[in-house]
């Protein structure tokens, strides 16, 4: 006699990780986000950046990578057959390969150019439902990279330093979200702002702390990323932060952006059903 029925899995979470303002935490970010949310859930992370740096702070540097996100993209390559595992359990990774740097301009004459990477997983969406969240590392720059994430995510997560250009920057970035939701992704949603680098020492990171919370409200994360030498520092190991130095500041702050993050997902689940 068959037991009772497991409720249906619930779809992947498909996050972008952006700004197209570079040195601001982006794929410090997408790596120490990934490793804390596996502790407890399937973890994809997709590095989209040509730079190739999640691939590397995740002990995967240039000479050891196979193909990767350029031979999905451009190739059409199966998602399947380019996943590599990390050294973080239940935290799998497309890595960077070393063609990726020429993908935008070999994108630009193919047809769905922008709807690549959402294609690509919408192919396969068994081996897309083995993950409870697909995060994408994006370039710093609104080419056809960044657009193939924003066209394939459900939600965008802006990681902001908090310094004076910052605040152009993000300005930029909620426009473009608002013009990718018109045109090309009507279910993309701004996740939220998560503020980085901060130093209390310094005035003006108060200040632009202050006016992000001031403009966007609760879209912007309660957790504070903080300026950390150990977070510098553990990438040039092969190691998220969380492995390097899991008492270090930084990293007690991305495990506390991981549980805030969860929080979020369930209140907003809840509010769904209701």
């Amino acid at each position: 006699m068959p037991g009772p029925e497991r409720p249906p899995k619930k779809p992947s979470r498909r996050i972008a990780v952006a700004n197209q303002k570079g040195g601001v935490g982006k794929t410090t970010t997408a790596i120490n986000l990934a490793t804390a949310l596996a502790t407890t859930k399937r973890v994809l992370l997709l590095d989209l950046d040509p730079q190739g740096n999640a691939s590397t702070g995740l002990g995967l540097p240039r000479a050891d990578r196979g193909a990767g996100s350029y031979a999905m993209l451009v190739e059409g390559r199966p998602l399947s057959t380019l996943l590599v595992p990390t050294k973080v359990p239940g935290l799998d990774v497309l890595t960077a390969d070393n063609n990726l740097a020429g993908a935008e301009i070999e994108l630009v004459d193919m047809a769905d150019r922008e709807r690549r990477l959402k294609d690509a997983l919408t192919k396969e969406p068994e081996v897309v439902a083995r993950y409870d969240y697909v995060l994408m590392d994006c370039p710093p720059s609104l080419g056809l990279l960044t657009l193939n994430a924003l066209v394939a995510a459900q939600s965008v997560l802006v990681p902001l330093q908090t310094e004076f250009f910052a605040l152009e920057g993000i300005s930029q970035m909620t426009r473009t979200v608002d013009r990718v939701r018109r045109a090309l992704n009507p279910d993309l949603s701004l996740d939220g702002i998560v503020l980085t680098m901060f130093d209390r020492r310094n005035n003006l990171s108060e200040m632009v702390a202050r006016d992000v919370r001031a403009f966007f409200k609760d879209r912007v994360f309660e957790t504070v990323v903080p300026r950390s030498v150990r977070v510098s520092e553990a990438p040039s190991h092969g190691l998220p932060v969380l492995l390097y130095d899991v008492k270090s500041p930084g990293a007690q702050a991305y495990i506390q952006l991981a549980a805030e993050l969860l929080r979020r997902d369930r209140a907003r689940a809840k509010a769904t059903a209701a």
